[in-house]
């Protein structure tokens, strides 16, 4: 019995393997919208598997048994993982029956936390299967049933201050990963989502970098609104909101006994971060904001997130101090740089193929919880007398007046609220500013790139100075020409003077022959002194523009020398869009042929898919066919038990009784409609119509063998009158005749053994 139902499990295992390799293909196939559904429809098959295997509790219980008496030696072996190495090898036959332990967890899950803890603790430290994990972190952060899950739908339609933040990390959260790959994919869509959710119900913590990539790692596994209630659950139980606070004290805290732990027990390399001014804080601040999820794999991570949801962050602690362990003798050689690339490129890909090789060395780790609660109790004292400095130096409250609160810590925190309200206010103001900023710097970027663009298509910086040049000489020459005119425009108007002061003295007084003869000499000198000038003047005016003609000349060379270039650079982009152009009609036309032979494809696949339809009916058609058949032969093998077990005369007789009443059935109903047809074609001749009011029919058939009358002939007779209708009725056609009678009709043939047939028309 025992082996039976073993191979019924595994029956079952196998169905469960073979749906899973269907889901995990359609995920493959689809895109990432059908991801999400994909994980609905993995809970609903697993639920169903968990109904499913209510059938196996023999071997179930027999499995129970002999963890009970395993978890039994690692009660009496201690709690660490080490310990509990030895018996690891009564949890092997555990590994095909998987699928049916986890359901059983979950199906059981309230009746495991409270007797089988330190079972389900060892459990989830070996790992939970991908398709459980959805399920399983619900129920450990007890995020099943959460009345903010109601909420959801409504904070999705407020707006929040962070929305900015939100978008602008985005983008940032696992870009490799397909889901969230894209702009406006639907893994990015649903992050902001909750990420604002989580904003508008907490707006102390608001939005934090680091959130996000544990909100993504629960959008791998759940759809948003119960990954938004276990992120709520996260931050509220598990320190995450003292993390993401604007003060980030808890992280303080963090790296504070994380550093005791360093200087504890890896001195040396503790030294060797002091001496190279390599701060815990560089390396360690992302494994507690981010839980390993930004450090190491996707698959070590996951493995990690299953435990810290069971035992929160004392995970962290033991994983980073494995690792610096592990690492311990290649950092002590290093440099503050090498060790950076070190913590970069070849830490996070160490524990690829063997991450419960890590999961082992992390519970190698001493951790002891008293020391860091003492520790956390150091930490916040510390903290105290560093907010009484700053509120002494702040508000310029002396030691005097504040040692009297020094007393108890609620009465100082009385006094620093005001403080402490107004750090918060300035850095939301900060960050504010800083996302405006980044907005303004992103706008100037755009503008910096399309200035860029439009620098590189205008002209050569040489080009431009030589044309500065010649731009230069052509205004210093028109200067000069300007000056010369000048010049010349003085010198006419002097020599008209002279000439008017020389022609207007002529008429006043007379003068000598010689003196005449000296002044017309002079007077044509003067003349010819004159249109000698003029002529200067028109011949520099004349060549002033012929110089300006000349620049513009060269300036319409160079515009030309320009647009050729230009014209040059449009046909060469012209012959390469035309080169584009026909490498696109090419592949469009191979486009074609590859759809036309896919439509030929799926053409005959439509074929080929009736073809096997046509077989499958005509399968089916033979298949009635033989069922008919057989069903005959049983009827006939009936029939001949029947006369085998019984008197064979008697039957014969009564079958020949049977038969013989039925043939005369079918002459009574054949000879009733003869009559019936007659009497309508009387009453209906001659397109006079007579209405039926009632027809009674009187009688049944003949007697039955034992006595009794046969029915059958009176329901044929009206069934038959039934599907004739009613008769038609003219309202316009006169009723002449008005038939109002008995007609009694008796055939010789039924005389004998029937009762009297009577038609009644009224």
């Amino acid at each position: 019995m025992h082996c039976c139902t073993f191979l019924f499990c595994l029956c079952e295992l196998d169905l469960c393997c073979y749906w899973h390799g269907i889901i995990t293909n359609v995920q493959a196939h689809t895109q990432p919208v059908s991801q999400m559904a994909s994980y609905s429809l993995c809970s609903a098959l697993l639920l169903i598997r968990v109904q499913a295997s209510s059938g196996l509790k023999q071997l179930l219980e027999a499995d129970s048994k002999s963890m009970r008496s395993m978890s039994g030696s690692r009660r009496n072996s201690g709690s660490s993982l080490v310990s509990s190495s030895s018996a690891s090898s009564n949890l092997s036959h555990l590994e095909e029956d998987t699928w049916i332990l986890w359901g059983r967890i979950v199906n059981e899950w309230d009746e495991w936390r409270r007797k089988k803890d330190k079972l389900l603790k060892e459990l989830i430290r070996k790992g939970i299967p991908h398709h459980f994990r959805a399920i399983v972190w619900q129920l450990l952060g007890n995020a099943t049933d959460m009345p903010v899950k109601n909420q959801y739908s409504e904070l999705l339609k407020m707006s929040s201050p962070c929305e900015k933040l939100i978008r602008r990390d985005i983008a940032r959260t696992y870009p490799e990963h397909e889901f969230f790959k894209g702009q406006d994919s639907l893994g990015q869509e649903v992050l902001f989502n909750v990420m604002k959710a989580y904003s508008l119900v907490d707006r102390e913590v608001g939005y934090c970098q680091g959130s996000a990539f544990i909100v993504g790692l629960l959008l791998m596994q759940m759809p948003e609104e119960e990954a938004f209630c276990v992120f709520v659950r996260l931050m509220q139980e598990y320190r995450l909101r003292e993390l993401f606070k604007p003060t980030m004290a808890e992280l303080g805290l963090c790296i504070y006994q994380f550093e005791y732990l360093l200087q504890e027990q890896l001195p040396e390399l503790n030294v060797h971060f002091r001496s190279q001014s390599f701060h815990t804080s560089m390396y360690a601040s992302s494994w507690f904001l981010t839980l390993f999820l930004t450090f190491l794999p996707m698959p070590v991570a996951t493995r990690i997130f299953d435990i810290f949801m069971y035992e929160g962050l004392e995970i962290i602690f033991r994983v980073g101090m494995a690792i610096l362990q592990y690492n311990q003798t290649d950092l002590i050689q290093l440099d503050m740089e090498g060790m950076s690339q070190h913590f970069q490129k070849l830490i996070p890909h160490q524990f690829d193929s063997c991450p419960d090789k890590l999961i082992l060395r992390a519970y190698q780790v001493k951790y002891n919880p008293k020391r860091m609660k003492k520790l956390e109790k150091e930490y916040t004292t510390i903290k105290n007398k560093e907010m009484e400095e700053q509120i002494e130096i702040k508000f310029g409250i002396g030691p005097s007046v504040l040692s009297p609160f020094r007393i108890g810590p609620c009465v100082v925190s009385q006094y620093t609220e005001q403080f402490v309200t107004g750090l918060q206010t300035q850095l939301e103001q900060s960050r504010l500013q800083e996302a405006e900023l980044l907005g303004a710097l992103k706008e100037m970027q755009d503008k910096v790139l399309d200035l860029e663009k439009r620098s590189s298509s205008l002209p050569d910086e040489n080009n431009v100075a030589q044309l500065q040049d010649e731009l230069k000489l052509v205004k210093l020459r028109e200067l000069e020409t300007l000056h010369s005119f000048r010049e010349m425009q003085d010198t006419v108007t002097e020599l008209n003077q002279r000439w008017q002061v020389s022609g207007g003295g002529g008429g006043h007084w007379k003068e000598s022959p010689k003196k005449n003869a000296l002044n017309e000499l002079q007077e044509k000198l003067m003349g010819v002194r004159l249109r000698e000038a003029q002529a200067q003047a028109e011949l520099r005016e004349v060549k002033l523009q012929a110089i300006q003609l000349e620049s513009k000349n060269q300036i319409h060379s160079k515009l030309i020398g320009r647009h050729e270039v230009e014209s040059a650079a449009m046909q060469e982009r012209l012959q390469q869009l035309a080169g584009q152009n026909k490498g696109l009609q090419s592949q469009l036309t191979e486009m074609k042929r590859k759809r036309a032979e896919l439509d030929c494809k799926s053409k005959e696949e439509v074929m080929a898919v009736r073809l096997r339809e046509a077989d499958s009916m005509a399968a089916m058609a033979e298949l009635r066919q033989k069922i008919a058949e057989l069903e005959i032969q049983k009827e006939e093998g009936l029939i001949q038990g029947q006369l085998n077990h019984s008197d064979s005369r008697q039957y014969i007789t009564q079958l020949r009784d049977q038969i013989g009443e039925l043939k005369n059935e079918v002459t009574h109903i054949s000879c009733l409609t003869v009559i019936l047809q007659t009497l309508l074609s009387r009453a209906t001749y001659g397109s006079e119509f007579i209405h039926f009011h009632t027809f009674l029919f009187v009688g049944t058939g003949p007697p039955r063998g034992n006595g009794t009358h046969n029915p059958g002939v009176a329901s044929a007779m009206l069934h038959q009158l039934s599907h004739m209708g009613p008769p038609p009725t003219h309202t316009h056609t006169p009723v002449k005749a008005l038939v109002s009678g008995v007609s009694l009709a008796i055939e010789t043939q039924l005389c004998k053994s029937h009762p009297l047939v009577l038609f009644v028309f009224l």
